[in-house]
């Protein structure tokens, strides 16, 4: 709770993952990846409840068992990969409003950015909460340090180059006269329920970005990425908070 405000997390743990079978199971540092977010946001101070959404009665035992309350099981139809992830949100919202539980943020962490910690939650909502005025949600973003769109390339058939903007090579600016620029890195979204379904997801005119810290953007999506998060966590005690 912040300021009175009920705020409520939602972890999804689908089966059936492509890119890296059981990916959502698979043990990283002692824990099985679905109880890093779990985890995370039982140490916030702000969540009133943690909740795991999955299609899976084996994953759902072992969301319970690192600390998450798993009330229901997803629909079928929102466990398919084409599904919408708005769609098992909203899912999660209502099924919980019929029986009178009602938020007022809702705050999606998912098991592929594992590096996401309690603390990163609890001052995105009070960054959220504070601008009211306004926001109605914030997501996680990241500097992009080594990569600026400004260098990016199209490469033809024939396999030559051209900047991605136009022009030529020579007029390329230099990197330190660019401006900053962040890249959406999914380590955390927040929302109000009603600008979740008035603008059909989290990132719209009136939300924030809250800048995470360079190693907390890894993202899992295959078994290159997970042995990255696997290195970063081996060395995690010496990396900056925050």
């Amino acid at each position: 709770m912040i300021d009175g405000a009920r705020v409520l997390c939602i972890v999804p743990a689908r089966s059936g993952s492509k890119g890296l079978p059981g990916k959502n199971v698979r043990m990283l540092h002692g824990k099985p990846l679905l109880a890093w977010p779990i985890h995370a946001a039982r140490a916030s101070a702000c969540i009133d409840r943690v909740i795991c959404s999955t299609d899976d009665p084996d994953y759902a035992e072992l969301a319970r068992q690192a600390g998450a309350d798993v009330p229901f099981l997803r629909p079928a139809e929102l466990a398919v990969d084409t599904a919408p992830s708005l769609g098992f949100i909203l899912h999660a919202v209502d099924t919980l409003a019929a029986d009178d539980e009602v938020y007022d943020y809702v705050v999606l962490l998912e098991p592929t950015s594992p590096l996401t910690e309690g603390a990163d939650v609890d001052a995105a909502l009070a960054q959220l909460h504070a601008a009211r005025d306004r926001a109605d949600a914030i997501v996680g973003v990241t500097l992009l340090e080594t990569v600026h769109p400004a260098f990016c390339v199209t490469r033809d058939d024939e396999g030559a180059i051209s900047p991605l903007g136009g022009g030529d090579f020579a007029e390329l600016p230099r990197r330190q006269d660019l401006p900053p620029v962040h890249a959406l890195d999914g380590s955390l979204y927040i929302s109000t329920p009603d600008a979740l379904r008035e603008h059909q997801g989290f990132a719209h005119r009136r939300t924030l970005g809250y800048v995470t810290a360079r190693h907390k953007a890894l993202e899992i999506d295959d078994i290159v990425d997970f042995w990255c998060v696997e290195g970063v966590m081996a060395h995690r005690e010496d990396l900056p908070r925050g």
